[in-house]
């Protein structure tokens, strides 16, 4: 109470810092008429004098207010658009690396420019991440004019770029890019095998346009990169079929958790209809030997039970499409890992596509917290601020709105259940659509979306489905969602970037009914004029009758995405009405509502199609999200806990490829892993305080042959009185050392260099990935200790940092091996067998969500490589082949470049013919 009185009083803390920042957006305005009296080319010399400045060791912060009114007076010249004295303050707090929460509508793109321009004066690039690659390339375009006016370079990372296209955009000063698109590119600049060939420089500054959707919604979602393994359709399909005949006693499934598990008898049903299969070795499901069947029953399991058509997939062309449960939309060429969108395949049976193992992953957490300046803009920050501070170390600013909210939200409606609802929501969207109000409905599913579609139909409404079925006439859609009477229905709305304008949008309206049309032509211009003139007619329309009216048909999980739907209405002063309504048959209140008890009393006093609207009501539906949001974040928070182990490792993997190819030469690294291996090999036959006749002799120099390649006297050494392993193992380094001296000479400097540097990289990398394989597994069943009262997590940092050791230990060992028995012969270089597709995938290992925004890696997930060959002279190809393409069938991998000398790959030339 007191506290309630205290900030009527002084203000919240977040109104007390924004007042704060008067003074500079004061010292800012003070600059305007002197640049306004600039020519263009002298407001353009501005960067050029703040970049001297700089040199001479001003600080960013010293040229602030100077450079923010540079930027203002650019927008004005460039782009018609004026920033408004709040979007001065927002500039200043993403400057500061906070996040500023500005409602829609409210100009977040122009306010970015700012921060943007300001850090990017020393050189070093800001990277500008988007939600999605339209927003990314229509940013840098839109607001590249004014960074382009005053000298900056802007390049843009969208899917289908060449790598030299790339490291041209990250060499610019401002880079647009999605979130994903920086994330794989970080993860395959550290597959590659040239420091010349990688993409990214060092990090400096990241602004993180819809923060919340990509450090909060999408961070339980590690990016991974992956590479086909071995086709186990037969074994997906024959678990598919024992997994349908179970009956609802046979598992146990936890929509909180989203897990399943089977019960006693189901286990004991499932081990016999497996047996009976011959899938199973001996008779207990959980023998170490059916460790892989464990995992595909699992699978299907959650497969069959938990995932759903036309909410968590479609099935569409033969294919499997997950949909985004966040935004609706279709997620055509993404896949869920883990053998799970196998399992979803043979359940609808469709073609099952081969598994992926990963090569290289990361958490948004753990990379965006590489930049040493990150912040963010987004409408919806403020209900995730404790976890914005807790993972990332940023605040939360809350900006003031240049126009206030005149938007009214009024209070939830509650209904018996789902039918009374829809029949309730239809003819309250008639109602206002006959006075002309334009009516935004939000569903959380494609099915819900298409039964009020229904009632609609049912009730004379004309409305158009904006879902993943119809993903292509989105933005068309949504553009004219403000038009008079127009009824839209949305699937999730969050995060689909486009305004919704009263009246009508002129662009999308030209594409629709002119397309033949060019823009700047005099009959375009009189087409535009026409159509402009019946916008601002309709606008006022609109305007009369309320504005926009956002509707509701159930509450999200999270209060973030119920606001943002809330914010496409009333957007810069205009007026709008938003309203939910709910039912007992929501998920949201099934699952993590109140108590039955609360629910059976509601169910036997409210009457068919009766309505009740309640503060209490409202406030247990809150307090059900917080539940909902407070567990996402402790999902959210084990993903970062588990991978900051795997990160420290994959820290030291990175900066050891790194000095390894910046090295001029790396023979003391290949000397010491000799050194070690023959310590461990002389020591292990030779144990410290024991007698020579006690020594492994058979053993030693079978190791000795096997790994260095060598061939020494060991019995002889014996028969000496003096001798101890200290002298053994010194003659034995020297041997080693003197052959692969011996093997060094027949080749030049240079080329053993390389040789040594391709060996360490190929060798790092293959036991890094299996390394990787283990951890994804040890993840899977570690939680399995919490049952002896051991602490999950802590047992899996004990289990890593000893795989890790143990990898590193099998690299010395294989490295040294390789080089001792490596034979190599003077000839010309041939190309590498290139390597196979990577597919790029963002899984959410407790979900089975995937959010990559990655299309078919085949054109952007290749990693191109020069490595010197390691292998014996090959045979001439086209002596083998011959030149019959009919003979190359079976004879020439898929992914190997075609022998006809097309340069296109085997698959998509001859053996596309053959085929």
């Amino acid at each position: 109470m007191f506290g309630g009185f205290a900030k009527s009083l002084f203000g919240s803390s977040n109104d007390r810092y924004v007042k704060s920042l008067n003074p500079i957006v004061q010292k800012i305005a003070a600059f305007e008429p002197t640049l306004q009296a600039l020519s263009d080319e002298q407001l353009a010399a501005q960067t050029a004098k703040f970049r001297e400045q700089l040199a001479n060791g001003a600080k960013l912060d010293d040229l602030l207010p100077e450079a923010f009114a540079t930027v203002r007076e650019s927008a004005i010249r460039v782009l018609g658009m004026r920033h408004f004295d709040v979007q001065m303050i927002g500039g200043i707090v993403l400057h500061r690396g906070e996040i500023a929460e500005m409602r829609t509508g409210e100009g977040k793109t122009l306010v970015a420019t700012l921060a943007t321009y300001l850090n990017a004066l020393p050189g070093d690039g800001v990277h500008v991440i988007t939600v999605n690659d339209y927003l990314a390339a229509r940013d840098a375009e839109w607001m590249g004019q004014v960074y382009r006016f005053l000298g900056l370079t802007v390049g843009t990372i969208i899917p289908n770029l060449t790598d030299e296209q790339r490291r041209a955009a990250y060499n610019s000063d401002i880079t647009y890019g999605t979130n994903n698109e920086f994330g794989f590119d970080y993860l395959r600049d550290n597959m590659k095998y040239e420091r010349s060939s990688m993409v990214q420089r060092a990090f400096s500054m990241a602004i993180v346009d819809e923060v919340d959707s990509v450090l909060i919604d999408e961070a339980r979602t590690p990016l991974i990169i992956s590479g086909p393994t071995d086709d186990k359709s037969e074994l997906y399909m024959s678990v598919d079929a024992i997994v349908k005949q179970l009956e609802a006693d046979d598992y146990e499934k936890d929509e909180k958790q989203k897990s399943i598990i089977l019960t006693e008898s189901g286990t004991e049903r499932i081990e016999r209809m497996l047996e009976a299969a011959g899938l199973l070795e001996g008779a207990n499901l959980y023998d170490f030997e059916n460790t892989q069947v464990v995992h595909h029953v699992n699978q299907s399991l959650r497969a069959n039970m938990m995932f759903k058509a036309d909410t968590d997939y479609i099935v569409k062309d033969g294919k499997v499409i997950i949909i985004d449960e966040f935004t609706g939309r279709m997620m055509d060429g993404r896949r869920w890992s883990d053998g799970l969108h196998q399992a979803v395949e043979a359940k609808e049976g469709v073609t099952i596509e081969p598994e992926n193992q990963t090569m290289a992953s990361i958490t948004f957490q753990n990379y965006f917290r590489m930049y040493p300046k990150l912040s963010g803009m987004t409408g919806t920050a403020a209900t995730e601020a404790a976890e914005f501070y807790d993972i990332y170390k940023m605040n939360v600013v809350t900006i003031p709105t240049n126009v206030g909210v005149r938007r009214v939200d009024e209070e939830d409606e509650f209904y018996k259940d789902t039918t009374d609802k829809f029949r309730a929501i239809a003819k309250k969207i008639r109602e206002h659509a006959a006075l002309g109000q334009p009516v935004l409905v939000g569903t959380v599913s494609i099915e819900k979306s298409e039964l009020l579609s229904e009632f609609l139909t049912q009730e004379g409404v004309d409305h158009k489905v904006l879902n993943a079925r119809y993903h292509e006439m989105e933005a068309h859609i949504v553009a004219q969602a403000g038009r008079k009477a127009a009824v839209t229905i949305a699937t999730n709305m969050a995060g689909r970037g486009t305004d919704i304008k009263l009246g009508g949008n002129l662009e999308f309206r030209m594409l629709d009914e002119h397309p033949d049309l060019v823009e700047g032509t005099p009959e375009y211009e009189t087409e535009a004029a026409r159509i402009r003139a019946e916008i601002e007619v309709e606008k006022q329309e609109v305007l009369a009758a309320g504005g926009l009216f956002v509707l509701g048909t159930e509450r999200h999980e999270s209060r973030r995405i119920d606001n943002q739907l809330r914010g496409r209405s009333g957007r810069q002063g205009d007026p709008g009405l938003s309203r939910f309504y709910l039912s007992l048959d929501d998920d949201l209140l099934r699952i993590f509502g109140p108590d039955t008890l609360f629910a059976k009393m509601m169910r036997n006093n409210i009457e068919d199609g009766e309505a009740i609207g309640s503060k209490w009501l409202s406030k247990a539906i809150e307090t059900a999200q917080k539940k909902v949001e407070a567990r996402n974040y402790d999902i959210r928070k084990q993903v970062v806990e588990y991978d900051d182990v795997m990160n420290d490792q994959r820290k030291v993997i990175y900066e050891q490829r790194a000095d390894i190819m910046d090295a001029d030469a790396v023979g003391d690294v290949v000397s010491d892993m000799r050194t070690e291996t023959v310590n461990v090999i002389v020591g292990g036959a030779c144990p410290p305080n024991s007698y020579p006749e006690q020594w492994d002799i058979a053993g030693m120099k079978a190791g000795l042959t096997e790994i260095l390649n060598l061939d020494l006297p060991v019995d002889d050494w014996l028969t000496e009185e003096a001798i101890d392993p200290e002298i053994v193992e010194e003659r034995v380094r020297e041997a080693a050392d003197a052959a692969i001296a011996t093997k060094a000479a027949e080749l030049e400097p240079e080329t053993w260099t390389q040789v040594e540097k391709s060996i360490l990289l190929q060798n790092l990398d293959h036991h890094w990935k299996e390394h990787l394989a283990t951890l994804d597994a040890l993840r899977q069943v570690v939680h399995l200790r919490a049952y002896a009262q051991k602490t999950p997590i802590n047992e899996y940092k004990q289990e890593a940092f000893s795989l890790f050791q143990r990898m590193l230990d099998s690299i010395r060992e294989d490295v040294t091996k390789t080089i001792a028995h490596a034979q190599f012969q003077m000839q010309e270089a041939p190309d590498l067998p290139e390597l196979p597709d990577f597919i790029t995938t963002h899984f959410d290992p407790f979900t089975g969500e995937d959010n990559s925004n990655d299309i078919d890696a085949g054109t952007l997930g290749r990693i191109t490589t020069q490595i010197p060959p390691l292998q014996m002279m090959q045979p001439d190809a086209e002596a083998i082949l011959g030149d019959n393409p009919e003979h190359w069938e079976g004879r020439v991998n898929r992914n190997a470049p075609c022998p006809c000398g097309s340069g296109r790959k085997y698959k998509h030339c001859h053996g596309a013919v053959t085929a």
